[in-house]
């Protein structure tokens, strides 16, 4: 027989891209092309409009882009950028446990921003009894790292419990059905902080005088101070933990390949739950954080913290630490000042309203550039091809 030339011969597909030639755009790659353009139009117009502002409200490129905005005093950006900064330490502690549950389990636990609200209210619950006592006003420091380690305590073990009873069982089950369970469980914390202690708002008793005061020659609030301090405390020794000790190194184990950890002699459901309660530490801090800068706590308060900071996650890239802690400082920061600094400029009324949208619009913006994260996902041995 007279052997077959051209594609079909090499065994190459008729019509697929041959060796050297690109493949051709399809009509979603010219779209996301397009969305990845306007958004950077939009934003560098938003930014040239508010320096031009800035430089002289007259000049006509102001006028033209929003004649009414009133600019910002430095002052007034520093203590944006703070604020952002504190808010966005918050997030990237919530993020940390999203993180390493993914990186471990292949999952997200959408229930692990209700762990954190468990850490507000017990923190709210702890410091309120020391206000009754008399021990908040006169030993506050001394009261304050009673309540961070009773709120750490009953957050880990809302966690570990919520890993034993909730997720274990479901170990083998496809991705969706512990997905949904995490969502169950969510609301079951929620309804249950409704239950114990009602659907009302509660309060933190005042702080001192110091933490309300502005410090430095930056002039920051001492509990903004308090609380980046605290978060990258938390975080240089939660890489300690993972990064140098044996429990940590047998976390990466399970998290690159569970089966071949397990052959190694590794404690695979040990050491699933030793995330779980890393991770609700770290939730267990940020809400003690967020009671002390924000001093208000509702059942639903784990809710859209919880959201940014998996989003946080996301950006700095899923399964990564030091991306969680970097994605919750890029959102926090960009729901600070994005909407008077991009917003505002180009002429959208009620920006100050405008803050959850700007959040999840740098979602979008950091998926459409660079879908994997900042620093790439860091996905189980399973999900990776």
């Amino acid at each position: 027989m007279t052997p077959k030339r051209g594609a079909l011969a090499r065994g190459v597909p008729r019509g697929a891209p041959r060796a050297g030639h690109a493949a051709r755009r399809t009509r979603v790659d010219w779209f996301l092309t397009f969305l990845r353009v306007a958004v950077l139009v939009v934003l560098a117009v938003g930014v040239l409009a508010f320096i031009a502002q800035e430089i002289n409200p007259d000049n006509p490129f102001a006028r033209w882009a929003n004649p009414d905005a009133t600019g910002l005093t430095a002052a007034q950006f520093r203590g944006l950028v703070v604020s952002g900064v504190a808010q966005g330490s918050m997030y990237g502690l919530i993020a940390l446990g999203y993180s390493m549950v993914y990186g471990v389990l292949g999952f997200i636990n959408f229930a692990h921003g209700e762990v954190f609200m468990v850490g507000a209210m017990t923190g709210m619950i702890t410091s309120n009894k020391l206000a009754d006592a008399g021990l908040w006003e006169s030993n506050f420091i001394g009261s304050l790292l009673f309540i961070v380690i009773v709120s750490i305590i009953v957050s880990t073990l809302t966690a570990v419990i919520m890993e034993r009873v909730a997720y274990r069982p479901l170990r083998g089950a496809p991705r969706l059905i512990p997905l949904i369970t995490s969502i169950g469980v969510s609301f079951f914390l929620q309804n249950a902080s409704v239950v114990l202690l009602g659907p009302a708002s509660k309060s933190y008793p005042d702080v001192p005088d110091w933490v309300k005061a502005k410090h430095t020659f930056l002039q920051i609030e001492g509990g903004k101070i308090l609380v980046v301090v605290v978060a990258a405390a938390s975080m240089a020794a939660l890489w300690y933990y993972v990064d140098r000790t044996k429990t940590g190194k047998a976390m990466r184990a399970v998290a690159e390949d569970a089966e071949i950890a397990a052959l190694m002699g590794i404690n695979v459901n040990r050491t699933i739950v030793k995330v779980f309660a890393v991770g609700g530490a770290m939730a267990g801090m940020a809400g003690i954080l967020w009671g002390i800068l924000f001093r208000s706590v509702i059942h639903t308060t784990g809710f859209l913290p919880g959201i940014k900071a998996f989003s946080a996650a996301v950006v700095g890239g899923i399964g990564h630490l030091g991306g969680a802690m970097a994605g919750g400082l890029s959102i926090g920061v960009a729901e600070s000042v994005g909407p008077l600094l991009i917003l505002e400029p180009l002429g959208v009324s009620g920006v100050s309203q405008l803050r959850d949208a700007v959040a999840f619009s740098m979602l979008i913006i950091v998926l459409l550039v660079r879908p994997a994260g900042f620093f790439g996902e860091r996905l189980p041995a399973e999900d990776r091809t």
